[in-house]
C-alpha cells in the first residue's frame, strides 16, 4: 500500500509539473520580451534585431526589448541569454562571430552549442573582397596576378581576431600562394577610413554595411565570398567563379534561447519569427539591408542547430591550425 501510495503520488507530481508547463506556455508572453544583442547600436545584427523584433509583436502580441551589450566578440551577451531563466523572456540574436567564431578564442563558462535553445536561422549576407581605389587591379584575376607579384607582404584590414574576415584572408592567402600582413580593427568604420584614405590595401568587410561606399566609387569591391552572388551586386562575381574554389564563408544570424525553455515556448517563438520572415514588408526592410532570408524550412531549432554544427565543424579547425588568438 504504501508503495502503491508512493508511486501515486509521484505521478500526480509529474502530472501536476506538466500541467504547470502548459499553463505557462498558454500565458507566454504576458509581459516584454528582451532580446540581447552583442554588438553596437546601428550595425547589422542590432538593426536586423529592431526590424525582426517590431514584426513578431505582431504574432506575440508583446514588445520585444532590444538590449545592446557588446564586448567579447558577441559572447558577452550571448552568456546573458544563457544563463537567463528558462522562461523565454531572455532570447539573443547572434551572428557568426558571436557563435562560431568567438567561442573558438574566448575561455566561456558556457558551451555555445550544448547550452542553448536554437529557435530559428535567419539570414544570411556576403562578406567581399575589396581594395583602395589606388591598387592597379580592375577584375580578381587581375587582383590574384597582382599579389602574386608582390615581394612585400599586402596589408589586409580585418574587423577583429578570428573573425570571418581574418579567416577569409587566411584561406584566400592560402589558396594563392600569397602573404597578407592582417590589419585588425575593433570596427568595419575604422578600417573603411583607412581603406578610403589608403592606409591600408586591402579589406574584407560584410557586404551589407559597405555597399553604399562601393556604389559610390569610395574603394573597389573584387568578388564575395558566398556561394551565389549577392543580389544587391549581381554583378560582383563569387570567389569560387573567380578561381577559388575553397573559399566561401557567409555571414548569417540565428536567434536562441535559453536551455530548458519549455518546447510550447519554442514553438511560439518560431512560429514569430517565420510569420515575420514571411511578412512582405519585413521582408522588404531585410532584403533592403542587403541580407537574405533562409529558407522556410531552415527557419526552425533544427535547420538553425544544424547549420551551427557544420560552421563549427569547417572552421574551429581552420582557426586553430591559424594559431588564432584572442585580442585584449
Amino acid at each position: 500500500m504504501k508503495r502503491i501510495g508512493f508511486v501515486g503520488a509521484l505521478v500526480a507530481l509529474v502530472a501536476l509539473a506538466a500541467s504547470a508547463v502548459v499553463a505557462l506556455a498558454d500565458a507566454y508572453p504576458s509581459h516584454p520580451i528582451t532580446m540581447m544583442v552583442g554588438f553596437p547600436p546601428g550595425g547589422p545584427t542590432d538593426t536586423l534585431a529592431r526590424i525582426l523584433g517590431d514584426a513578431m509583436k505582431k504574432t506575440l502580441g508583446q514588445t520585444i526589448v532590444i538590449e545592446d551589450a557588446t564586448g567579447a566578440g558577441g559572447t558577452i551577451a550571448t552568456g546573458r541569454v544563457v544563463h537567463a531563466n528558462p522562461d523565454g523572456y531572455t532570447i539573443g540574436i547572434g551572428n557568426w562571430n558571436s557563435h562560431v567564431g568567438s567561442p573558438a578564442i574566448y575561455k566561456l563558462d558556457y558551451d555555445v552549442l550544448k547550452d542553448l535553445q536554437p529557435i530559428s536561422l535567419l539570414t544570411s549576407s556576403p562578406l567581399w573582397v575589396l581594395a583602395k581605389n589606388d591598387l592597379p587591379p580592375k577584375t580578381p584575376a587581375e587582383l590574384f596576378a597582382w599579389l602574386k607579384a608582390q615581394t612585400k607582404p599586402v596589408t589586409f584590414g580585418t574587423v577583429g581576431a578570428g573573425s570571418p574576415a581574418e579567416l577569409v584572408g587566411i584561406e584566400l592567402a592560402k589558396a594563392l600562394g600569397v602573404h597578407f600582413q592582417f590589419v585588425p580593427y575593433r570596427g568595419a568604420a575604422p578600417a573603411m577610413t583607412d581603406l578610403i584614405s589608403g592606409q591600408i590595401d586591402m579589406a574584407c568587410l560584410e557586404a551589407s554595411g559597405t555597399y553604399p561606399s562601393v556604389a559610390a566609387g569610395r574603394f573597389k569591391a573584387y568578388a564575395v565570398t558566398t556561394d551565389k552572388r549577392w543580389p544587391k551586386s549581381p554583378n560582383t562575381p563569387t570567389l569560387i567563379e573567380a578561381g577559388v574554389p575553397g573559399v566561401s564563408l557567409a555571414f548569417w544570424h540565428g536567434l536562441w534561447a535559453t536551455k530548458g525553455v519549455p518546447q510550447p515556448i519554442v514553438d511560439k517563438l518560431d512560429a514569430a519569427v517565420q510569420a515575420a520572415l514571411a511578412d512582405p514588408a519585413t521582408k522588404q526592410r531585410i532584403e533592403g539591408l542587403g541580407q537574405v532570408i533562409f529558407p522556410a524550412d531552415q527557419q526552425n531549432p533544427a535547420g538553425l542547430r544544424a547549420y551551427q554544427t557544420a560552421e563549427i565543424k569547417k572552421w574551429w579547425p581552420v582557426m586553430k591550425a591559424a594559431g588564432i588568438k584572442a585580442i585584449n
